[in-house]
């Protein structure tokens, strides 16, 4: 397959060369919160036929973005990684994500996918640090029927699929009630309160959990 070029000495075109193509990206976003086998990415990324798949990663392992590992015991099972070039594209995909709660998410189509895996991300993109500060805590999300965990230490953040071991606080919540919440149409304590959601764990934790992820206010790009 060809690859597109602007022809443009620019960083800017230069970058888009690497990962402007259609999915690329949002392969980069999967793998951002870790290593991911084929499979992972298919189930992920819906509409992705696997031809496409094999040659977007190979292109991503062309560029030096991307490389081919093991994953450790038990799974003992190939997956893809980001190079430390790959990684560094992380702020950027934060900041379309933040631009997007702001400005892209209007009412959700019928035709398009959820999966609760993105919250992983999410959760790094509405991160508030200043409310984190002094912080240490780990707090459990199962969203739907998936588990995810966040470490909060001093002002970061570290994301990651899968539960916490010894989790300060653990959230669970339905997809359409987090998928409201996303949308401002419900509010965390709203949805408690609703028995959509259910919070247990220590008490500081939880009562600081509704400071630590600020979704931008939605704003109409025609207004």
């Amino acid at each position: 397959m060809e690859q597109r070029t602007y022809n443009q000495y620019c960083a800017t075109a230069r970058t888009l060369d690497l990962i402007g193509e259609r999915w690329t990206l949002l392969l980069i976003r999967e793998l951002l919160t870790g290593p991911k086998r084929f499979g992972d990415l298919q189930a992920s990324l819906r509409g992705l036929g696997t031809g496409l798949l094999a040659a977007r990663l190979k292109h991503l392992e062309n560029e030096g973005l991307a490389r081919r590992i093991k994953l450790p015991p038990p799974a003992r099972t190939p997956a893809y990684a980001l190079t430390e070039a790959g990684a560094e594209l992380g702020p950027a995909v934060l900041a379309l994500a933040r631009w997007g709660l702001r400005w892209a998410m209007e009412e959700r189509r019928e035709s398009e996918t959820f999966h609760p895996g993105w919250a992983v991300l999410g959760l790094r993109a509405c991160f508030d640090a200043e409310a984190a500060a002094g912080l240490h805590a780990v707090y459990e999300f199962r969203v739907g029927d998936e588990p995810f965990h966040a470490r909060i230490g001093d002002g970061l953040i570290e994301t990651v699929h899968g539960p916490a071991q010894h989790p300060d606080a653990t959230i669970t919540i339905s997809d359409d009630a987090f998928l409201r919440i996303t949308g401002h149409e419900l509010t965390l304590t709203e949805a408690i309160e609703s028995g959509a959601a259910s919070a247990a764990g220590d008490g500081e934790a939880l009562r600081r959990l509704g400071t630590l992820f600020r979704l931008p206010s939605p704003r109409r790009r025609n207004d």
